[in-house]
């Protein structure tokens, strides 16, 4: 393999030639102020109109109930803290789960200093959620449930329709993060009786910096930013017009070929799984298949470290990432792996691989090959794997 193998699509995507193409003019002829009241801004105007409709329609919504952001994590602090203070005259009480994106789980933990009480679910060892669990902590005090719509990292699909259900029942605000969910999955905020759902451009072939929040019409939720008029004056800023473009038409071509987009992901998926479950003391976090994303793989390796694997992986020109919080300083392992019940050494090991649009089974048979070897070399170098050789458990 000459060029880079890209399989982190879970982390971001490339923008499709079609979407920048969209984008270009907003950046050069059409550049105008979408506030202003002349010819030029309202072309910015119509445009942005045009991208609203086209958000909307991918996810059943009206258009007048899609708000652009600044991304996914933007739209989750918006949500959470927007219902929260909007509604504690009504109580105090908030439900999510632990294995939710961190933009999710930080403003929990900003709410709680703020007054508020939150309840974090425990899942069972796929990732899912437990309604019986859900019923049972739900209390006359809770405003939101906040459950993610598919898991980032290990790719589980939460039963968000039987969860809208119970909330509208129930009479509770429903949120979902559905960034991952969003153009590889159906989603459909009426049926599922989603009432606030967050939406990113650049995990579906869009801009990096644009995202959404669909908010049901009737929600009662405070500005997260003050300022202007726009977006009907619950979020203030001038509008990223191209980025807003590009997400629109990222939304319209993503839902297009849906249906065959997933068909492909996932036939590349389940062969990069059993390939890589082949090695030995492996194993697969999520479900198997039924209720997993089409391209996510997340897979532990006993007795070595995820962030070795990356390292290795990047020298041989395959892009993935790790469930190990490398990053940011921190020792810890992913909190999702944790939450599924996986002690810290093995957590440690875990390697996720996310597919897109130009992988090939190619490229799939190379990775294979490449992690297995690599997979060994770290063994032959962990005193982990010579304690477990000595003690003879084979």
């Amino acid at each position: 393999m000459n060029k880079p193998i890209y399989m982190d699509y879970a982390a971001t995507t490339f923008v499709k030639p079609e979407v920048l193409e969209e984008m270009l003019p907003y950046f050069t002829e059409h550049f105008g102020n979408p506030s202003s009241i002349y010819a030029l801004s309202r072309e910015t105007k119509k445009a942005i109109d045009k991208a609203r409709d086209r958000v909307a329609k991918a996810i059943n919504a009206e258009s007048n109930e899609i708000y652009f952001t600044g991304g996914g994590s933007e739209a989750d602090n918006w949500a959470l803290k927007g219902v929260a203070f909007a509604n504690k005259n009504k109580g105090n009480h908030i439900i999510t789960t632990k294995i939710e994106h961190h933009a999710i789980l930080h403003a929990c933990e900003y709410l709680q200093k703020n007054g508020f009480e939150v309840t974090y679910l425990p899942v069972d060892e796929y990732g899912f959620v437990k309604i019986e669990d859900l019923k049972k902590a739900i209390t006359d005090k809770t405003i939101l449930i906040s459950i993610m719509f598919a898991n980032n990292e290990i790719g589980t699909i939460q039963p968000i329709k039987e969860i809208g259900k119970l909330c509208r029942d129930r009479k509770i605000l429903f949120h979902t993060d559905a960034v991952q969910a969003i153009g590889n999955i159906p989603v459909d905020v009426k049926d599922m009786n989603i009432d606030l759902m967050s939406m990113a451009a650049h995990k579906i072939y869009g801009p990096k910096g644009t995202g959404a929040l669909y908010i049901r019409r009737g929600v009662k939720i405070d500005n997260l930013i003050h300022g202007g008029g726009q977006e009907r004056a619950r979020r203030a800023g001038t509008e990223n017009v191209a980025g807003i473009v590009g997400f629109g038409k990222a939304c319209e071509l993503a839902t297009a070929d849906m249906e065959k987009h997933a068909e492909r992901l996932i036939k590349l998926r389940d062969r990069l799984i059993n390939g890589l479950l082949k090695i030995p003391y492996s194993r697969l976090n999520g479900p198997y298949k039924e209720g997993r994303l089409p391209g996510n793989v997340n897979i532990c390796f006993k007795f070595i470290e995820g962030e070795a694997i990356l390292l290795l992986l990047d020298s041989m020109g395959i892009c993935a990432s790790s469930g190990s919080a490398c990053t940011s300083g921190s020792l810890d392992p992913s909190h999702v792996l944790l939450a599924i019940g996986l002690p810290h050494e093995i957590a440690h090991g875990s390697l996720r691989l996310s597919l897109g649009d130009k992988n090939t089974e190619e490229e799939v048979d190379y990775v294979i090959e490449t992690v297995e070897k690599v997979v060994f070399r770290l063994r032959e170098m962990s005193p982990l794997w010579d304690d477990f050789l000595k003690k003879g458990e084979q």
